[in-house]
């Protein structure tokens, strides 16, 4: 009877619905065929070893690649981590990681990608991209500068709030208006990465949401930033949780600034 109900019980596990933000971990070893003649392309890369946001990955790919195209970039989009190879990356000139999560390049992928961006090229991180799935020092110092902490849950996971322009004259800003109210999944960092050498371009007002008291930042809150230390142009958005999102204009004004602006 108890190897009966144990066997019941593997059954059950074995059938029961796999979630979709958990995604089995994948190490690509075998790079992607790129498309014929593509120079000075951009890059789009939502790969995911750790938590998948499902929700928005397919709408924010197509409004990236439009954003690229409306630039007069070509633009390749994939999930295979492979692509980080010095041949392959010589193609592009920026790089969107967006929503990348997890541990989702192998040590020489991840050089690859260091070479690119000590060599010039952009990279434009976006959410998840960002958060502590992330592990590997190059990562963090380059990419985000600041440990991310958590998000508001429950009934205020997602809210509207204000989202303030500190550095209207850089290029990502330019034309965004400030203030400008956003809905969002608003994340918090263990630090002000300008403490590390970012350069903080827009803030949320943690007085126009509810943020909990243990998620609190105090009167500066980043949620974008660029790391002026890099040759290569590296910009980070701590928003983009929502698909809605990227159907506003001053959000795909900001992608449309970034891109461009990583691509010099």
């Amino acid at each position: 009877m108890l190897k009966t109900l144990v066997m019941m019980a593997m059954v059950a596990v074995m059938q029961a619905p796999s979630d979709p933000h958990l995604p089995a971990k994948v190490v690509d070893t075998v790079a992607p065929t790129l498309p014929a003649n593509i120079h000075r392309g951009v890059l789009i890369v939502s790969k995911t070893n750790g938590w998948r946001h499902f929700e928005h990955i397919p709408h924010s790919n197509a409004v990236l690649a439009d954003i690229a195209r409306r630039l007069g970039h070509p633009s390749f989009t994939t999930e295979n981590a492979a692509v980080f190879n010095d041949a392959q990356l010589a193609h592009f000139s920026v790089v969107v990681l967006n929503s990348a999560s997890g541990d989702f390049m192998t040590p020489d992928q991840q050089a690859a990608l260091a070479r690119f961006v000590a060599r010039g090229g952009g990279i434009v991180a976006l959410h998840a991209a960002g958060d502590n799935s992330h592990k590997a020092p190059w990562y963090v110092d380059t990419i985000i500068g600041a440990t991310f902490t958590g998000h508001p849950n429950g009934e205020d996971h997602i809210q509207p709030a204000r989202v303030d322009i500190v550095q209207p004259r850089h290029p990502v800003m330019a034309g965004v208006k400030s203030p400008w109210t956003a809905r969002d999944e608003w994340y918090s960092f263990d630090r002000d990465p300008a403490r590390q050498g970012m350069t903080v371009l827009a803030q949320v007002d943690e007085s126009s949401y509810r943020p909990g008291e243990t998620l609190r930042m105090g009167s500066s809150h980043p949620i974008m930033w660029v790391n002026p230390r890099t040759k290569g142009h590296v910009f980070y958005s701590a928003m983009g949780h929502e698909p809605g999102l990227y159907d506003d204009p001053e959000y795909r004004r900001i992608l449309t600034n970034a891109i461009r602006w990583a691509a010099k």
